[in-house]
């Protein structure tokens, strides 16, 4: 008895003392996997297989800039300069930005039809398998219930929670969630010797609202210290998004080498730190080249490869032809146009983001709508030759080539037509899937020169060729020259035919 009771006192003695250790368990789940070194972070797997598997989401601009509906979504920058459209639009609309500030358009900005569901159901329906909001655009409006900064949607505005609406609605249908952030530039980064301005978004005129430093306009306007506007804005509202809405994808915008390293690398492994203990596989996006692709994924602007991508990448497009946001008269583009670009992304080893501009109010337009709807109806009939697909050796041929470049050849993209001269590839398990970018002549034989002898990196047995939706016998011949082929004897699809050829 007395020998037990001393072995107890032991015991309890040495867990009082600390000479018991904690598991190795135990001690993995205190000590978190990543620190802020790039050598760290790229222990990560930045591209998971969810990811490219996904092929397709969805975001959209939309905030306060959406209000005044003109220019595009830099209207906030761009009414404080004389000699632009929006300032002279502006002074006869609302009068002179001095005194109609853009802080007084957040009042405005009611949001009165949004319905977070009704949206999620429309992106389910596109054939998204992620989506998500501009979390913050440049303009330091954050789109969801922050105690960072009073210029919020669930203080000012809608008053609603515009990002924790969507996360339930959009995780709740089944799909990943993005944010992204444009929030890089928002701090005003200059001497009044300046005159353009820029990397800070908003410009610093005596008399305008953006000069004036008050307590609460400062976190509207970026007028504050870098110090303080890194670690409490900058740092702070993705370290809150992060925390209240466990985001799978999270997207920089440009200028975000206008962050210090230190802090891009404090980003990454609080990020990826959190994810681990959510147990979930996440993926950060960026532009040019503001993070190694070791760690991010790479995003092209209104762009895109014009060769095979070694790793996957990703291409963010807008529905329409100019504005990222909702203006008036916005021109949309035709849904085989905006599919092909999907199609061409996919078989290059990307993953197209789309975006859409709903209105001020939270309306999606019905032009905007029969995009999503139509592409959607295609990705239900003939989707997998597009999702959790791999790229062939090739990824395709015809006529029709992009040019080089990243943004700066936006215009250039946009004049790009495909048509039933061009093919794309993808695969999946022993299939190849040859795409055509529209429909072709019926009965008409077709050649897909990547099965050519003399271009296949290895020879090849095919087993058998069939058409997607489509139940007549397809006639097909593998010769030296490549795999020829007889389309059906009537049509398919207008926008796009896809070929499986089973091996």
């Amino acid at each position: 008895m007395k020998i037990s009771t001393l072995l107890i006192n032991v015991f309890i003695s040495c867990i009082l003392s600390g000479c018991i250790s904690p598991s190795k368990k135990e001690e993995t789940k205190a000590t978190p996997k990543y620190t802020p070194s790039w050598e760290s972070l790229a222990k990560h797997n930045e591209e998971p297989d969810w990811f490219k598997d996904a092929k397709f989401g969805i975001y959209f601009h939309w905030g306060v800039y959406s209000v005044p509906a003109f220019g595009n979504e830099w209207y906030p920058r761009h009414m404080h300069f004389e000699k632009k459209r929006e300032f002279q639009h502006h002074l006869k609309k609302y009068g002179h930005p001095s005194e109609f500030g853009y802080h007084d358009f957040i009042p405005l900005f009611k949001a009165e039809n949004f319905d977070a569901q009704e949206w999620a159901g429309l992106f389910k329906k596109a054939g998204a398998r992620f989506a998500g909001p501009v979390a913050e655009h440049h303009d330091g409006f954050s789109m969801w219930a922050s105690k960072v900064t009073p210029w919020n949607a669930l203080g000012k505005g809608p008053k609603r929670d515009i990002t924790g609406e969507l996360e339930k609605a959009i995780k709740g249908n089944g799909m990943k969630f993005i944010t992204t952030f444009h929030h890089a530039r928002h701090l005003q980064r200059y001497d009044k010797t300046e005159t353009k301005f820029s990397n800070s978004h908003y410009p610093l005129f005596e008399g305008m609202p953006p000069a004036n430093t008050n307590e609460e306009t400062k976190y509207l306007y970026g007028n504050m210290p870098e110090e303080e506007w890194l670690e409490s804005i900058w740092f702070g509202k993705l370290k809150e998004v992060i925390g209240n809405y466990q985001p799978d994808i999270i997207w920089f915008d440009s200028w975000l080498d206008q962050i210090p390293e230190s802090y891009r690398q404090k980003f990454c492994a609080f990020y990826l730190n959190e994810a681990q203990k959510w147990g979930k596989e996440v993926v950060i996006v960026r532009k040019q080249n503001d993070l190694p692709l070791d760690v991010s994924i790479d995003d092209l602007e209104k762009s895109r490869k014009n060769e095979m991508g070694k790793k996957v990448w990703m291409a963010d497009e807008t529905v329409s032809t100019g504005s990222w946001c909702y203006t008036e008269n916005l021109t949309i583009k035709p849904a085989a146009d905006v599919l092909h670009v999907l199609i061409d992304i996919a078989s290059k080893n990307g993953v197209l983001l789309l975006n859409i501009s709903p209105k001020a109010d939270g309306t999606i337009t019905d032009g905007q709508k029969d995009v999503l709807l139509k592409l959607g109806e295609w990705l239900g009939k003939y989707g997998e030759a597009i999702y959790e697909t791999r790229p062939w050796y090739t990824f395709g041929e015809g006529p029709t080539k992009e040019p080089e470049g990243h943004f700066r050849n936006h215009n250039e993209f946009l004049k790009i037509k495909y048509s039933n001269a061009d093919v794309r590839y993808t695969t999946k398990g022993k299939d190849i899937y040859a795409t055509v970018l529209g429909s072709p002549t019926p009965n008409k034989e077709v050649l897909f020169k990547a099965f050519a002898e003399n271009s296949l990196p290895n020879p090849i047995t095919i087993n058998d060729v069939s058409v997607l939706g489509c139940s007549e016998k397809i006639k097909w011949d593998l010769c030296p020259g490549g795999l020829k082929v007889k389309v059906p004897s009537e049509e398919v699809d207008q926008m796009a035919v896809v070929f499986k050829i089973e091996t």
